[in-house]
């Protein structure tokens, strides 16, 4: 009887084993499912999300520039920038890209304004401050906040530099 007890608990331990590497084979292959899965997601699927941002981007710009808006040309502006080490001037033609006669309107109703701000804007940049596409695309985004502020409907959409020179004296 002491024997059958001991084969049985050796058979149940036998079992229980077989159980024990099922269940740790199981978790395993889990556990290496989830690893596998998380790194296609993070190598091939965020390289996929970031082409179609950039591909949205391209068609938004390419929309963008299918819209055009009227455009309205404020001349040129001839300025001393603030550069302290040498006399440096600037000359740059800007037009405005407005969304319709109405606001094309209000452009030239407020033009003084208008070109006053543009104007005490340009005195206080350095040439360093232009020399970069960066700075350049800084520029028009000051320049279309301070000409939307002035207009009580805003729309204006984009600025656009038709001449820019920078000279030294």
């Amino acid at each position: 009887m002491a024997e059958e007890n001991n084969n049985v608990e050796q058979e149940q331990e036998k079992k229980g084993g077989k159980k024990k590497l099922f269940l740790f084979l199981l978790v395993f292959i889990l556990l290496a499912g989830a690893g596998g899965g998380a790194a296609y997601k993070f190598l091939f699927l965020d390289k996929q999300n970031k082409e179609e941002d950039k591909a949205e981007k391209i068609v938004e710009e390419i929309k963008n520039i299918e819209d055009v808006g009227v455009q309205y040309d404020l001349g040129s502006f001839i300025v001393n920038l603030a550069d302290k080490d040498a006399d440096r001037y600037l000359k740059i033609a800007i037009v405005l890209e407005v969304q319709d006669e109405k606001v094309k309107m209000e452009v030239e109703k407020r033009l003084p304004q208008i070109k006053d701000v543009i104007t005490a804007l340009l005195f206080t940049k350095t040439s360093e401050d232009l020399k970069t596409p960066e700075g350049l695309e800084r520029l028009k985004e000051e320049i279309l906040k301070r000409v939307n502020a002035i207009l009580p409907i805003g729309g204006v959409k984009n600025v656009y530099f038709t001449e820019f020179v920078i000279q030294t004296a």
